[in-house]
């Protein structure tokens, strides 16, 4: 079994907003009074049976995050694409260099390692003792290919995200696909009979950029997953409210959310 922790669910401002009447926050459609709707940037932790542990993506909320989760050694990075909130959360990585002792293997594709390299330069140098910066071991990657991390076995697939390709990844009967507005074909075909799907979905009415609640909906359907999960939740998608009108099968995520799932699909 894996087990895949939901570090956070939220959009690319979180949840609350900045702002609000008081300053301390606009929820939009969100009630403040419910925990589950407050939302860090997406990300999650996928961890093995035998102890692995693969993060995907480390935005501006990881430090915070990782306590939360009570995780502080990790194998191994994947990144969605380049966008800030799935990456500025890089620099909280030399705290894993110095409990593990070793530079952190960093999967992405090309475009994207191309772009954080110049981003943040000084993660991809040499390492120094005691590492007072991070220590990236980039590694390339690319759709269609499943490639083995930390003893898992990551089938990765293109989404469109509009204004740029993401990677999605599934291992056996678990999959992962945030920052999505349409799926191609090769992508659904990868999905297909997938048992847990952690899906983006922004909002409830169509967004540019990212899947709505329908169209989500859809998705499940369409390959079959028993156990939908929305992530990259914007201001608009109340927890309670999607409790209630979301179909069966389909459920809203929150932050520190535990799923198990199975290595193997089914």
């Amino acid at each position: 079994m894996l087990k895949i922790t939901m570090l956070g669910c939220g959009g690319s401002s979180g949840v609350p907003l900045l702002g609000g009447a008081d300053g301390r926050g606009h929820w939009g459609a969100c009630d403040p009074a419910e925990p589950r709707n407050r939302r860090t940037r997406s990300s999650i932790l996928i961890q093995s049976a035998e102890g692995a542990t693969i993060l995907i993506d480390a935005g501006p909320d990881l430090r915070s995050q990782l306590l939360a989760a009570g995780v502080a050694r990790l194998d191994a990075v994947l990144l969605t694409h380049a966008h800030a909130d799935h990456v500025l959360g890089m620099d909280e990585l030399r705290m894993v260099n110095r409990i593990t002792g070793r530079a952190l293997p960093l999967f992405a594709t090309a475009r994207t390692l191309e772009d954080v390299s110049r981003r943040f330069d000084y993660a991809f140098r040499p390492p120094t003792p005691g590492f007072f910066r991070p220590s990236l071991d980039p590694q390339v990657v690319s759709p269609g290919e499943t490639v083995r991390i930390a003893g898992l076995d990551l089938r990765l697939f293109a989404q469109d995200h509009r204004v740029m390709e993401t990677l999605g990844l599934r291992i056996g009967g678990f999959a992962y696909s945030t920052d999505v507005v349409e799926m191609p074909e090769p992508a659904m075909d990868a999905l297909a009979g997938v048992r847990d799907w952690i899906v983006g979905c922004f909002q409830r009415e169509p967004h540019p950029v990212h899947a709505h609640v329908p169209k989500a909906v859809e998705w499940a359907r369409r390959i079959g997953a028993k156990r939908t999960v929305l992530t990259h939740m914007g201001p608009d998608l109340d927890w309670r409210w999607m409790r209630e009108n979301l179909p069966a099968g389909i459920e809203p995520g929150y932050d520190g959310m535990v799923l198990e799932a199975a290595l193997h699909a089914l």
